[in-house]
């Protein structure tokens, strides 16, 4: 049974998911050029930029002249990653859009990887944040549980620990009086299948009706727009994608192609199902190639070299 969503918010997570993980040297001045490119495109949210340190992920060391130097469109949310405390507070000193968010990793393992804290340890950190959110009237959006369909470290993540992470964020949230809006189920190191995205989401759905749902969803495996779509079916509106397939996790252990979903793909794919994305597909093709060539080596999307289907005669 399907339930198409009319519409879809799409979160374009190219700069940041793109640029951490590339092995060469890229200028702050290109990196704004993109994102600046993107803003034209009609997505409402870019996530530009990591706030980490730069000795574990150097391609983000001018991540605070990246922030200074964007051009900002209005209507578009220009935000960052933190993984810790000091990136949070980093975050507040830059011209960035700060996003209320708390993330669990439902494997352990990848977490420590990741973050260097295990699950408890994560929970103490996600208070810190809440707390500066609380002191400085920043309402809670969202909720991530990273690795939500496996692990490169730990195989197979079972739906009852996802479930159990977004009782946690739950939990987490009602301490400092928020209530969670909704959680995004992160195929971190592109491990899900379709199969595997319907049944955790309707696990989710049975238990939290009212939670809103997204994914952000990698393509390690080639599997990633069809999962994309079988969410799209059950009515998931909110996707995480990258421009041209840009990027990937420096810590997921894996090979090949790691990037997140491709946004031109997804955004063709959903506009031929008759679902609204408020994107100019065409800017985000040639912002596609762009990207290509700021990196050097050719990216996974498919649309980007296909080209966009030829209009029917008249």
């Amino acid at each position: 049974m399907s339930n198409l969503p009319q519409s879809v918010d799409i979160h374009e997570e190219g700069p940041r998911e793109g640029f951490q993980i590339e092995p060469t040297s890229i200028s702050t001045s290109t990196k704004v050029s993109l994102i600046e490119a993107l803003a034209e495109t009609g997505v409402k949210q870019i996530d530009c930029l990591a706030l980490v340190n730069p000795k574990r992920v150097p391609g983000w060391a001018d991540a605070d002249e990246v922030a200074r130097q964007i051009r900002k469109k209005p209507g578009v949310r220009y935000t960052g990653l933190w993984l810790n405390m000091q990136g949070l507070q980093r975050a507040a000193t830059l011209p960035v859009d700060i996003i209320g968010v708390i993330r669990v990793t439902a494997s352990e393992t990848f977490c420590i990887r990741n973050t260097n804290r295990n699950h408890a340890q994560t929970l103490d950190e996600q208070r810190s944040w809440l707390d500066f959110y609380k002191k400085n009237s920043i309402p809670l959006e969202w909720g991530y549980v990273m690795t939500s369909f496996g692990c490169n470290y730990e195989g197979a993540v079972a739906p009852a620990k996802v479930l159990a992470m977004i009782q946690d964020l739950h939990n987490l949230a009602e301490e400092f009086g928020y209530t969670l809006p909704g959680v995004t189920l992160a195929d971190t190191v592109g491990m899900g299948t379709p199969l595997a995205v319907e049944r955790l989401v309707d696990q989710v759905r049975n238990r939290w009706p009212d939670l809103g749902l997204g994914t952000h969803l990698h393509d390690t495996r080639g599997t990633g727009l069809a999962n994309a779509a079988a969410a799209l079916r059950l009515g998931v509106r909110q996707f995480d994608t990258t421009v041209g397939g840009l990027g990937g996790c420096p810590f997921a252990a894996s090979k090949g192609a790691p990037g997140n979903i491709c946004t031109e793909d997804f955004v063709y794919m959903c506009e031929e199902m008759g679902i609204d994305t408020g994107i100019d597909l065409p800017a985000l093709v040639e912002c596609a190639h762009m990207a290509e060539r700021i990196v050097g080596h050719p990216l996974q999307g498919k649309v980007m070299k296909a080209g966009l289907r030829p209009k029917a005669a008249a």
